[in-house]
């Protein structure tokens, strides 16, 4: 029987998820768009940075977010002392490392679409009076729009699976930072805990798997577009 606490662990991660999206997004436009116009040996090394995340073990990234970020560091003292709150093993903590591990995704959808999108196209809104914003606004941006929304939901689902880099920032506190993964984790190591396991991970896989199908249609949207 579905309980309370697992309904509390859905809905944060869901809230974790939804954040991350609209906390990454504009950064995550901003770079795409440096690294699809922007080419030199320079761009390249951005490139290696947003993608590290991707490769490094979520755990490796964990441990270097909570260097950075921790109660004790520099950061997160000036954090504390500017809101009056830490970063580490809160909810903040959460969207932070779900964020990182889920940038590269973003940026990388995004630096797609941004590369896809003719020059041309641009240059003659640039001739038509329209300045660099407002030929983004107008011309880049919608066409490169499916790639957009591809890559916040890859991201948004990306945050639904993470558990290496939250483990290790956020912590395991019960309506906090206990999310999906955490909390299928905690429940493996208690007798008794199948049938809620189980309900906990065919949630995760349907809310997976219609984040990847959502990705994929306007993934499939974007192609077509540039195709015709």
């Amino acid at each position: 029987m579905w309980t309370p606490e697992e309904t509390q662990v859905v809905f944060l991660a869901l809230r974790v998820a939804l954040t991350v999206v609209a906390v990454a997004l504009l950064p995550g436009l901003g770079v795409a768009w440096v690294l699809a116009r922007w080419e030199s040996r320079w761009s390249l090394l951005l490139r290696g940075v947003v993608m590290l995340p991707l490769v490094l073990p979520p755990v490796v990234t964990g441990y270097v977010l909570l260097r950075l970020f921790g109660r004790r560091s520099a950061l997160g003292e000036l954090w504390f002392a500017v809101t009056g709150n830490h970063i580490a093993y809160t909810t903040a903590a959460c969207v932070l490392a779900a964020a990182v591990v889920g940038f590269p995704l973003l940026v990388e959808s995004m630096r797609l679409s941004l590369a896809a999108v003719d020059p041309r196209l641009e240059a003659v809104s640039r001739t038509l009076g329209r300045g660099p914003w407002a030929t983004f606004r107008s011309v880049t941006l919608p066409l490169a729009w499916p790639g957009v929304v591809a890559g916040a939901v890859l991201a948004f689902a990306r945050a639904l699976g993470e558990f290496g880099a939250t483990i290790v920032l956020a912590g395991n506190i019960e309506g906090e930072t206990r999310q999906i993964p955490v909390a299928v984790y905690t429940l493996l190591n208690q007798p008794g805990s199948t049938a809620a396991v189980t309900r906990l991970t065919l949630v995760s896989v349907a809310l997976s798997l219609a984040a990847l199908l959502a990705a994929a249609w306007f993934g499939g949207r974007r192609q077509r577009r540039f195709a015709g």
